[in-house]
């Protein structure tokens, strides 16, 4: 699967197992792919070494939050999201409320 807006486009890798969803961007030099965390609402970035940008959405994939260049060593919480997707910084630029289409 993939996230499509205009020209760009990226992988969507789905963290849906205990170690995929504590591992993620941690220790990656290279970030060329999207992390899809469902049923997921906080994130950390411990152990990353650059920064990313976060998405949050609800179910239908709306966004509701969006958190760009989000530096190592932070954690995020927020209430009422049920994907986040961590990208690589400035791949993409969403807006609140725009819709994500994955395809």
């Amino acid at each position: 699967m993939r996230i499509i807006k205009g020209k760009n486009s990226i992988d969507i890798k789905y963290c849906n197992n205990i170690f995929n969803r504590f591992l993620g961007l941690m220790f990656k030099k290279n970030i060329n792919i999207c992390l899809c965390f469902p049923k997921c609402n906080s994130i950390h970035t411990f152990f990353m070494l650059k920064p990313i940008d976060i998405i949050m959405t609800d179910k239908d994939l709306n966004i509701i939050y969006i958190y760009k260049n989000f530096k190592p060593w932070r954690v995020l919480y927020k209430r009422h999201v049920y994907y986040t997707f961590e990208l690589p910084v400035n791949k993409f630029d969403f807006e609140i409320n725009e819709k994500i289409k994955v395809i």
